[in-house]
């Protein structure tokens, strides 16, 4: 896990974000906040074993899903089935150690 420092890379509102293998903070101080970097390392999990490209399809294609659904970008985004789940476990620093294969399933 790399952490990354930078806030030109975010988009505006945005804390954290995970690009496989880096993990992008805005600020030094939300390195130490464990549960973004938790919530953050959860998305790399799901990208490593989506074999990271098919999890940036799969992303994309049910982000603009739930966006034609919703017409919102904010609630699609919310909906997401990868963001739920590390919503979901962000808080269970422990939860990687019981990640199971393709459990963002459960949360489409």
């Amino acid at each position: 896990m790399i952490v990354v420092v930078n806030r030109y890379l975010l988009p505006r509102g945005t804390y954290g974000m995970t690009l496989w293998p880096f993990i992008l903070v805005r600020d030094s101080r939300l390195r130490k906040d464990p549960v973004l970097i938790n919530h953050e390392r959860i998305h790399l999990r799901q990208q490593l074993q989506l074999l990271i490209i098919p999890f940036y399809l799969w992303y994309g294609i049910e982000f603009g899903l739930r966006w034609l659904k919703y017409g919102n970008r904010k609630k699609a985004y919310s909906n997401l089935s990868m963001e739920r789940e590390a919503y979901a476990n962000e808080t269970d620093l422990d939860y990687l150690q019981t990640f199971r294969l393709w459990s963002f399933i459960r949360y489409l």
